[in-house]
């Protein structure tokens, strides 16, 4: 039982961890509390508690299995984790202050298999999938380091969230139902699964859903994310329309600038039309350098306002991501762990 970790339970199953003691439901709620309003990591910070209780729940528990092995913090206050749990797996964690609300973004798998060209994670093959425990622990960690709350969540960091759906549904009631976040402040961010889009969708949470869509035609966006050999551009937008209609929420669609690839002004107009008709809007990232063999580059800034200003004609709502990070590469597309283990699959799964 000592392997047994709190993080990643909810009050109801902590108290059945603790059937040998009579106050199970009293004490399991106070732990509860600890965890995850309080982000304590310790038994002995557990005040509330009985002395005798807090030994024996050293003696059979966890609080939580991560550990930090390098804590970096960048010149705009972005701060980044390597977390573990001692398996020699490490990943990577950001927290990110804004003046009106704090965010962070988690990681859902150790690598990622998806392979695409111009993210740091995917160059660099996958591991396995995050636990429950391993997911929410990364949000409580970052909690951690601020005094204020952390009220949104983006699944945004190493590995494809929707390969990993048991894991992150159950992170996302724990932070909602334990934690207190609302669902509409929590986000996924998906590749393109297709079947797993639907299956989100039959949850009907009201959680954010954002595609990585980086272009509107197939055999650019095949170039850069082998995930459209299996679902075209035309069958993963289907599903997010679809997802959107399910839910009654809008969704987002994360648009990468590459330099003289996805930057030209007919994808724009192509953007456009795609997402005509439905509650959507475009995201635009200018691209964050990433040693690739392609030779990627940033766009300047004239096309960057050249590619939002076409949107913006045809109706389109775009927003531009803020950078933020970049120097301690937190950005987007950057995060790529530092890793023991050498036996990372470098090819895609077998996708249903």
């Amino acid at each position: 039982m000592k392997n047994q970790s709190l993080v990643g339970c909810t009050k109801k199953e902590i108290e059945a961890l603790l059937d040998w003691r009579d106050d199970a439901s009293l004490r399991s709620k106070q732990m509860a509390s600890q965890i995850y309003k309080r982000a304590q990591s310790e038994f002995s910070q557990m005040a509330d508690l009985p002395a005798q209780l807090r030994q024996e729940l050293e003696q059979r528990f966890l609080v939580s299995p991560l550990e930090v092995s390098r804590h970096v913090r960048s010149s705009d206050s972005v701060q980044k984790l390597l977390v573990h749990n001692g398996d020699g797996n490490a990943y990577e964690c950001v927290l990110i202050p804004y003046p009106d609300r704090v965010s962070c973004c988690i990681s859902s798998q150790v690598g990622c298999p998806m392979g695409c060209r111009f993210c740091a994670t995917g160059l660099g093959g996958f591991d396995r999938n995050l636990e429950v425990s391993e997911i929410v622990g990364q949000y409580l960690k970052l909690q951690s380091l601020t005094p204020r709350r952390i009220s949104h969540v983006v699944f945004m960091g190493m590995g494809e969230p929707l390969l990993n759906v048991k894991s992150v549904v159950a992170s996302l009631k724990i932070l909602h139902d334990e934690v207190g976040l609302s669902y509409r402040h929590l986000t996924v961010s998906t590749v393109g699964i297709v079947p797993a889009i639907y299956q989100l969708a039959d949850l009907k949470l009201p959680i954010h859903l954002a595609l990585s869509l980086h272009s509107p035609y197939d055999d650019v966006r095949q170039r850069l994310m082998p995930v459209n050999a299996k679902w075209n551009v035309a069958e993963t937008v289907g599903a997010m329309k679809d997802y959107s209609k399910a839910t009654g929420r809008k969704v987002t669609f994360e648009y990468l600038l590459i330099k003289g690839v996805t930057d030209t002004l007919d994808q724009a107009e192509r953007i456009a039309t795609l997402t005509r008709g439905f509650p959507c809007f475009v995201n635009l990232i200018p691209f964050n350098w990433v040693d690739t063999e392609q030779g990627f580059a940033r766009p300047d800034r004239k096309s960057v306002n050249q590619f939002r200003a076409k949107l913006e004609q045809a109706g389109v709502n775009v927003t531009e991501r803020m950078e933020r990070g970049h120097d301690i590469a937190a950005a987007c597309g950057q995060l790529a762990g530092q890793f023991k283990q050498t036996s990372r699959q470098k090819t895609l799964p077998q996708l249903a």
